[in-house]
């Protein structure tokens, strides 16, 4: 299903107004690293205006290693970060810059031992949430998903559907499907010819909470909205044409906004960029424009300005604690979603610009 852009024609419009994975297989545990003294978010709204976007998917993309991969540390061992990988891609397209860097992060992802280290060999395990994003990622590079490192993805994901339309794992080590895993699987698979499968659609449409959010987690005693799960959940209603179901997700989202304007992981009394972009690109997307905005504020006012060091500038700090690298990647590729406001279901790196673009700075006289 091929929706219209309605948040990239108001990131458009109101971009320079002062308002504004979860299926990764081996966790990043490093020690975060304290925040640095030189990067004050938001020290030059005037100049940033304009170029926010950009500027953050630009930073990004140069944070890339060797520009085409990130990679991890866990107990003091490097691994290939396939699913933050992923996420820039979707960041390179949402800005619609840094393509190149987006072909490279594609072609590496697309390597058969990277690949089915982070999909599974679909034999022994297959994960339903990473080769949904993966498919996802394919699909919004333009690229033939059917073959994707001698993979058919749409095919390996439908096999992971259960006769409740849940898509789960198959693994030694268990089941982590969740929420995100059922969504991306939506959004990736209403892509191909078939659609997404009625069943899988019915079951997420009947995963909502009471209060009209969506939990992280399906099989619980007690049904917890989370503003992640919802944002997710809402576009991949909105794309099938579940619209009834993800409108009552967007108002539950909607009203939880936290104090500071952004939005936070459950019990959170304060938000963070990741969050906040996911929601961002929700209610953005479907035009839910003042709560968009609001968080879009949010994420700008993390944004690192001209007065910070030049390797900083355009980064996205994870919160009001300022800019910390150990965090800053990953929120500032999910932040870049909301700030474009583009939702999944209309992410595509079709024209974007080859480059990765800088902060506009003004020179010192």
């Amino acid at each position: 299903m091929t929706l219209t852009r309605p948040g990239r024609r108001i990131a458009a419009l109101f971009g320079g107004l002062a308002l504004a994975g979860t299926a990764a297989m081996i966790p990043s545990t490093a020690a975060a690293a304290p925040p640095t003294t030189d990067t004050t978010p938001q020290a030059n709204v005037s100049i940033l205006s304009g170029n926010r976007t950009q500027a953050a998917a630009g930073w990004l993309a140069r944070q890339l290693v060797d520009g085409e991969r990130f990679e991890t540390t866990f107990d003091g061992v490097t691994y290939p970060d396939q699913g933050l990988t992923i996420d820039a891609i979707f960041a390179f397209a949402a800005a619609g810059v840094a393509d190149d860097n987006g072909a490279k992060a594609t072609t590496w992802l697309a390597r058969p031992e990277i690949l089915s280290g982070y999909i599974g060999d679909g034999t022994t395990n297959a994960y339903a949430g990473a080769t949904a994003k993966t498919l996802l990622a394919a699909e919004v590079r333009g690229v033939d998903p059917t073959s994707f490192g001698g993979v058919d993805l749409p095919t390996r994901l439908r096999s992971l559907q259960q006769p409740s339309g849940r898509f789960t794992d198959t693994s030694p080590w268990g089941d982590y499907s969740n929420a995100f895993s059922q969504s991306l699987a939506l959004l990736a698979l209403d892509r191909t010819p078939a659609g997404a499968p009625a069943a899988a659609v019915d079951f997420l449409a009947d995963a909502h909470c009471a209060d009209g959010g969506f939990p992280l987690n399906y099989g619980l005693s007690t049904c917890t909205s989370d503003a992640d799960s919802t944002a997710i959940s809402v576009q991949a209603l909105a794309a099938t044409g579940r619209h009834q179901e993800a409108a009552a997700g967007l108002n539950w989202l909607a009203s939880h906004r936290l104090s500071d304007g952004g939005f936070g992981t459950v019990g959170a009394t304060t938000s963070n960029a990741n969050s906040t972009g996911l929601a961002a690109q929700a209610l953005l997307s479907s035009w839910r424009v003042i709560p968009g905005l609001t968080a879009r504020h949010f994420l700008t006012e993390r944004q690192v300005g001209c007065s910070a060091s030049t390797a900083t500038r355009g980064a996205i700090a994870y919160d009001t604690g300022g800019y910390n690298p150990a965090t800053a990647t990953r929120a500032t590729a999910q932040a870049v979603l909301g700030l474009a406001g583009t939702g999944f279901a209309d992410l595509s790196s079709a024209g974007a610009r080859r480059n990765a673009p800088e902060l506009h700075c003004p020179t010192t006289p």
